[in-house]
């Protein structure tokens, strides 16, 4: 753990320790109330909480009401949003603390008045709903998509002050819609060969985790005429090549000597020898042995070039144009054996257990590619991601 983060975890750890007291001394007061509450609960005869809590709770009060009355003199809309707050908090603070008043300390009850903050809170609210909608209504005047988004905050906040004011809801729907880019992501076959529509479709088929954001949407299928769009995403295919089919053959010797039988050992008269146990001696006879592999390499290939292009529609311009391609192999070995097979090692004998196979069509290799290719454009459009805004 490196130093700053040491000190600010430490930082946090004392000021969640510290007294009611210093957190009075330090001029935390909410602290400070909510620290001497909870003392209170469990000793409500603690003098020296009783106090801490009856001058916090004042100064915080009147810090609060203070701030009010100054931005009610302001006398400026963006101030409503504040000013439901800080009422909120009074109103808040004073439910905190009536939950241990009234209190008994030095012959004394201590029972701050009760102040009913609701009609304050609901004139803040309705002036904070206002300001919002507003300011919602000058920015979506502007036809810009950065306002449309701006906008669309500020009928949230709208909301959440005064519900479904005016037509809060019906117009941050219509900011929403304003205020998303799409793109729109086609493929052009640029190549001579008649595709078929299905890979096409496969092509279209992207990946698109992390792509898509509040603002931004991707679409691979213009389903409705109507929906603008302001990038198109162009993928080109410029060529599309298929090997011949290539067939290799090579052959090799394989040889290995193994054990064939055994003889007797014999002194110079023929006589077998034995061993210290009687027993006669045997010694390991050894020929060799060889195979000839012929080995069968099929091989055929095929690749995809072309490129992808970005496109901003207003105003109309090619933003990047950035190459692609994908390539796949297909293979497949084989081997005939002619000899005793036994000089073959396991992996040896696996391939001569296997038989040449008919080669995959034009098409077949075209649609393998494809998933290479496909992505490749996930991973373009992932790279470019910043120019759609």
């Amino acid at each position: 753990m490196n130093r700053i983060a040491f000190v600010f975890i430490l930082s946090l750890l004392v000021a969640g320790c510290a007294s009611s007291t210093r957190l009075l001394q330090r001029g935390d007061y909410d602290r400070a109330v909510e620290k001497a509450v909870g003392k209170l609960r469990k000793n409500p005869g603690n003098e020296k909480e009783v106090q801490v809590l009856e001058r916090a709770y004042r100064i915080s009060n009147e810090q609060n009401l203070e701030r009010i009355r100054y931005l009610k003199m302001e006398g400026r809309p963006a101030n409503m949003p504040e000013i439901v707050s800080l009422y909120t908090r009074l109103s808040d603070r004073q439910a905190l603390v009536r939950t241990v008043t009234p209190l008994t300390a030095g012959g004394r009850t201590i029972q701050f008045p009760y102040v009913d903050f609701h009609e304050e809170i609901i004139a803040a609210r309705s002036g904070a709903a206002a300001f919002h909608y507003g300011q919602a209504v000058e920015l979506m005047a502007q036809h810009d998509k950065q306002a449309y988004r701006e906008a669309y905050g500020h009928l949230l906040q709208s909301m959440e002050f005064g519900g479904d004011y005016l037509n809060a809801r019906e117009l941050a729907a219509k900011a929403r819609q304003e205020g998303i880019s799409r793109a729109l992501v086609s493929v052009y076959n640029h190549t001579h060969l008649n595709l078929p529509q299905g890979f096409v479709d496969q092509l279209l088929l992207v990946d698109t985790r992390g792509m898509d954001t509040q603002w931004v949407e991707f679409h691979y299928r213009d389903l409705d005429e109507r929906l603008p769009f302001d990038y198109f995403i162009d993928v080109n295919l410029r060529v599309i090549d298929v090997s011949p089919n290539q067939v290799s053959e090579k052959d090799r010797l394989v040889s290995k000597r193994i054990e064939d039988g055994f003889d007797y050992a014999r002194d110079a008269r023929g006589n077998v020898l034995k061993d210290s146990l009687g027993n006669d001696i045997k010694i390991t006879k050894y020929k060799e042995i060889s195979c000839a592999l012929i080995e069968t390499l099929q091989q055929k290939s095929a690749r995809i070039e072309g490129d992808i292009e970005f496109f901003s529609e207003q105003p109309r311009r090619l933003l990047r144009r950035e190459p692609v391609g994908s390539a796949t192999t297909f293979e497949h070995h084989s081997a005939r054996a002619i000899g005793d097979i036994r000089a073959l090692d396991e992996e040896d004998r696996e391939m001569a257990g296997r038989e040449a196979v008919p080669f995959p069509g034009e098409p077949d290799m075209i649609m393998r590619t494809a998933d290479g290719f496909r992505q490749a454009i996930a991973e373009a459009i992932r790279k470019n991601r910043k120019l759609i805004q």
